[in-house]
């Protein structure tokens, strides 16, 4: 099958929404192209937010493609309030806390801005934009390559970052978690900036509104070891909070209109 690569990487989306999964040597037989040129075409349609990225050189495709950002922001709103407000007030004045990339986290962004002193390290666009401006707050940035779909910066100088630092509390995003596999992402390098952030935090909590728990949306993993936290909202699924506690996981169940409390 002899045609463009702007076609040829149309129809690999295609198979990806028909079909699931596909490998790099099955597409090369059958765009009878080779595999380095495959495995090109699956990078750019992962930057780009088409598909999604397995190990070993296999490239999972997904039939869930990826929404941006800003469709995102207007899912679950209520709870995702909720849950940045129960965070907001985990935080100490004076702390070095982490924001991730995503709706809820930036949801919790916008409830720092009218917090006491804090040093706010970001590899977020949102949180950026939301807390900029602040006076009262000392905003670093990761840096790193940008991924539109998520609006934050990942990759190799993001990570090299991260050697320099230490946080108080990181605040952390997911499209999926589940127990028998952690937290799920688009981007392979999404989830291996979350285990980096991770291990230099003395305390993490995941906020993830509960359509989230028990997802497995894409194919990139990371499980984190516990403790940590995961904050959602009291629409979760009960079995699956079970099992998540059975892994050694803290969730909490936050209701709409919650969020008071002292930090912990």
């Amino acid at each position: 099958m002899s045609v463009t690569g702007s076609r040829r990487r149309d129809q690999i989306v295609h198979l990806a929404t028909t079909t699931g999964l596909a490998s790099v040597e099955e597409l090369s037989r059958t765009f009878e192209v080779t595999a380095s040129t495959i495995r090109r075409d699956l990078a750019r349609l992962n930057t780009e937010g088409r598909l999604a990225r397995t190990y070993g050189g296999a490239m999972a495709l997904t039939a869930h493609p990826e929404a941006n950002l800003r469709q995102r922001t207007g899912e679950a709103f209520e709870a995702k309030r909720a849950i940045a407000r129960w965070a907001a007030t985990r935080i100490v004045p004076g702390e070095s806390v982490f924001l991730d990339a995503g709706t809820t986290v930036g949801a919790l962004a916008h409830e720092l801005r009218g917090h006491k002193p804090l040093t706010v390290t970001t590899s977020s666009l949102t949180a950026l934009q939301e807390l900029g401006d602040v006076d009262t707050l000392d905003v670093q940035c990761l840096g790193g390559t940008l991924r539109p779909l998520s609006q934050s910066f990942i990759g190799p100088l993001a990570e090299a970052a991260l050697e320099q630092m230490t946080f108080d509390r990181a605040f952390l995003g997911t499209d999926g978690v589940t127990a028998e596999h952690g937290l799920c992402e688009a981007d392979h390098r999404q989830t291996r900036l979350k285990q980096l952030v991770a291990r230099r935090s003395q305390r993490v909590y995941v906020l993830a509104h509960a359509a989230k728990l028990g997802r497995r949306p894409f194919h990139a993993w990371t499980r984190l070891a516990p403790p940590w936290t995961l904050v959602t909202d009291t629409a979760a699924d009960p079995e699956t909070v079970k099992a998540l506690r059975g892994q050694g996981i803290t969730v909490t169940l936050v209701g709409l209109g919650q969020g008071d409390g002292g930090p912990g």
